[in-house]
């Protein structure tokens, strides 16, 4: 049992000793610059918060959060997790803002009429064409003016200016209203109603 030890133990010696070598030159270590990422905007003023419960439901099992703009004209909801969005309530119709592109290409690459706009977790905010809607619920509660809802990673907002959601991960969003669309969360001014 002994020769057995000392074998292995000569063997492991042997095999260590056979690796590469290693220079030090004596140059400095080379420095990572930080990747610029967007500014995260500060935790929302409590006042502003909802509870997100009273916006939460299960369609497929899933938790969903949906909310409807106070005029009825956007449908929107957070994935958890995934993505935070909106759409016409008049869905398949385009969204109906200002300068929205003309064409986007659905999943299968085809050039198709946007009809949502979104934000994933990871990625920047665009439009999008979807085949089902995936941000309405006939039972969805409205989101007053200057109330923010924030769930599972995203939040919304809706101002008398449009509608804006981000990524807590990113930071990155979106802003619309019939006017425009800009690719940047608004946050709900603190002194606000």
């Amino acid at each position: 049992m002994r020769a057995i030890c000392l074998i292995a133990a000569l063997a492991l010696a042997l095999v260590g000793c056979s690796g590469e070598r290693i220079v030090n030159t004596d140059e400095p270590r080379p420095t990572l610059s930080p990747t610029p990422t967007t500014p995260l905007p500060p935790p929302p003023p409590p006042r502003h918060l909802v509870n997100a419960f009273n916006y939460v439901a299960y369609p497929a099992g899933q938790a969903v959060y949906y909310f409807t703009t106070p005029s009825g004209r956007w449908s929107c909801a957070i994935v958890p997790r995934v993505k935070a969005g909106c759409q016409s309530a008049d869905f398949p119709s385009a969204m109906g803002i200002t300068g929205e592109p003309d064409f986007v290409l659905d999943p299968l690459g085809q050039e198709a009429t946007p009809n949502a706009v979104i934000v994933e977790r990871d990625a920047d905010p665009r439009f999008v064409a979807m085949e089902q809607p995936e941000f309405s619920l006939d039972t969805a509660n409205v989101l007053d003016f200057n109330k923010i809802l924030a769930a599972a990673g995203f939040r919304c907002n809706v101002q008398e200016s449009g509608v804006s959601c981000m990524s807590e991960a990113t930071g990155k969003g979106f802003a619309f209203s019939a006017e425009g669309f800009l690719p940047q969360y608004t946050e709900v001014p603190a002194g606000a109603p």
